[in-house]
């Protein structure tokens, strides 16, 4: 008998099939000991969470911010004024998601791909100052601290903070999405628009 297909592989995948996905089979409508980061959408959760540290003041924005560039092949620094918090921010969600991560794996997660001209395209690592900067920030607010085995990992308090963010998050999305109830006989729905069909 195979260890790792007990009663065959036929037999174990049509077992395994026969469950569903696995977000219908188990997590489904389903928030176990509440509302976690995992369970809102990534770029939402950046942005509220962005907007919380720029109302705390507490952390420290380097004075370069307004002239650096994320990476040695852009062209130019970032647009957004925010640009440093949003970053802060998401780099404390990966922290969130893997912890012990650290400024290496952190260069390759937001590099990207450097313009060659017509020879092909080379992935660039980003800077590690900003990334670096980021995470010390952090590590001042408690929200991190460094890993035993190296890198950085979340702390209590951070994990504390970013599941508050979170719920808010999911709260203000089912409130959002309970505005227009199409099983409510008292609102009215649009009809859908026929389109024409092309003549031959």
């Amino acid at each position: 008998i195979n260890a790792e297909w007990p009663l065959g592989r036929d037999q174990d995948m049509a077992s395994y099939q026969s469950l569903g996905p696995i977000k219908d089979h188990q997590y489904k409508d389903k928030h176990v000991g509440g509302v976690t980061l995992k369970d809102v959408e990534s770029h939402l959760w950046v942005k509220e969470f962005a907007a919380f540290l720029k109302k705390s003041g507490k952390l420290p924005i380097p004075k370069w911010t307004d002239i650096v560039k994320t990476a040695t092949f852009k062209e130019l620094p970032p647009k957004d004024q925010d640009w440093y918090y949003i970053r802060t921010a998401a780099v404390l969600r990966r922290i969130y998601l893997r912890q012990g991560v650290g400024c290496g794996a952190l260069r390759k997660i937001y590099g990207g791909r450097v313009n060659r001209g017509s020879a092909p395209h080379h992935h660039k690592d980003a800077t590690a100052s900003v990334l670096r900067n980021s995470m010390k920030g952090l590590e001042e607010m408690k929200l991190v601290a460094k890993h035993p085995d190296g890198g950085r990992m979340i702390t209590s308090a951070g994990r504390r903070d970013a599941d508050r963010i979170a719920s808010q998050v999911m709260a203000a999305c089912q409130a959002a999405a309970s505005i227009i109830d199409c099983d409510d006989p008292e609102v009215e729905v649009p009809a859908p628009v026929e389109v024409p069909a092309a003549e031959e």
